[in-house]
């Protein structure tokens, strides 16, 4: 059994010219005296549960996950120092600047392990073998294709400094990596340890970052891990709840906190850093569902008073719009099954309107973006 307020991180080891870090096994049972602890997981869980409550009342809910999901791609690689924003996220690689197109890659392999995480989830737990296979998608084609996608490293890698021997840190050997990983797997899927939900996933949380099992893409799949727990654990039936918001907004202090339980052993100032941030990020989470289905409800209803004829087509369009808020006229045609001609003439009413904007300038091959919804994504 570990007290958190016992807690020993682990210690160092020596290398060849340098010492690594090797944390302390997680998979036990966890007590804490703290009533902070439990004061913060009442709030947070409260939170999560107005919030799941909430997303089974919206219809249409799949509408709107997939812009959640780039959303997260973009904050979540804005903490591995991208600089892709969502409305350059979501457009097409040829209108993305050529300077840009790696950034606005890996952002868009993120959003694909996200799907293909959550879909696995059916017939997989969480386990090394999904971990992998969802590593393996977010590495695909980009800046770190060469170091391994899909396999836990076989190298030593540390964190900061432009080189080992003036690492900020410096985590476990590669050849425990396995046997660290084991046991965090088993922590996560152990009906015997009978540890809050959301504690748990909060201590796994840092264990990752501390074994930092691959060589790359460390920070993205260790955020998503949360949001795959939350799903697998059925504390929310949609995947609407990511940190990074949380993180990203103080990067400096995530680091700090994550790196405060290695050095200070301060494991419970972690986790009650962690239950803040699952109580503002669900409470977020809410305010931007309702900001979506009033700005859902308000187009519709506009719709069918101004368009006549044509309201039935353009609300056909507005749904689509809502999971994929670029497009061109061609799509339009496609989406509604009616003409170029009358979909142009949707579309012109649309721009007229701002809900659409036309983002490429030319006079042909024009692209369109649902601004006013992909804003509400921006805030």
């Amino acid at each position: 059994m570990i007290a958190l307020e016992n807690y020993q991180s682990g210690h160092y080891e020596q290398g060849t010219g340098y010492k690594y870090f090797v944390p302390t096994k997680i998979n036990d049972e966890w007590t804490w005296k703290d009533p902070a602890i439990s004061n913060l997981l009442e709030k947070a869980s409260l939170r999560l549960g107005e919030l799941n409550s909430y997303s089974r009342l919206v219809p249409n809910i799949d509408l709107f996950i997939q812009l959640h999901v780039t959303k997260e791609a973009v904050l979540s690689s804005r903490i591995e120092g991208m600089q892709t924003h969502i409305y350059e996220a979501l457009l097409p690689q040829s209108e993305v600047r050529e300077e840009r197109r790696n950034d606005w890659q890996e952002v868009r392999n993120y959003v694909n392990a996200i799907n293909d995480a959550i879909k696995n989830l059916d017939k997989l737990p969480i386990s090394s073998r999904l971990i992998r296979s969802t590593h393996k998608i977010l590495l695909n084609s980009v800046r770190g294709e060469h170091k391994m996608p899909g396999e836990y490293r076989t190298s030593q890698n540390w964190i900061g400094g432009n080189a080992i021997a003036d690492a900020r840190f410096i985590p476990p050997h590669h050849q425990l990596v396995g046997e660290l990983m084991g046991d965090l797997e088993n922590f996560l899927n152990n009906p015997d340890v009978n540890v809050p939900d959301l504690v748990k996933i909060a201590i796994a949380h840092y264990q990752f970052e501390t074994i930092h099992p691959f060589l790359d893409g460390n920070g993205r799949i260790g955020r998503l891990l949360i949001t795959l727990f939350m799903v697998e654990e059925k504390i929310l039936d949609k995947p609407l709840l990511y940190l990074s918001t949380y993180f990203e907004k103080r990067k400096d202090l995530y680091y700090d906190n994550l790196n405060m339980v290695r050095v200070n052993n301060d494991m419970l100032h972690w986790v009650k850093y962690f239950l803040v941030g699952i109580e503002q990020t669900a409470t977020l989470a809410v305010q931007t569902l309702t900001k979506i289905i009033q700005f859902k409800e308000g187009i519709e209803n506009h719709i069918r008073i101004h368009y006549g004829r044509r309201s039935t087509n353009t609300i056909l369009l507005i749904h689509r719009l809502l999971q994929d808020p670029v497009i061109t006229v061609d799509d339009a045609a496609h989406i509604c099954g009616i003409s170029y001609k009358a979909a142009n003439d949707i579309v012109k009413l649309l721009c007229n309107d701002k809900y659409l904007v036309e983002s490429t300038g030319q006079s042909r091959n024009r692209l369109f973006t649902f601004k006013p919804y992909t804003d509400i994504f921006a805030e």
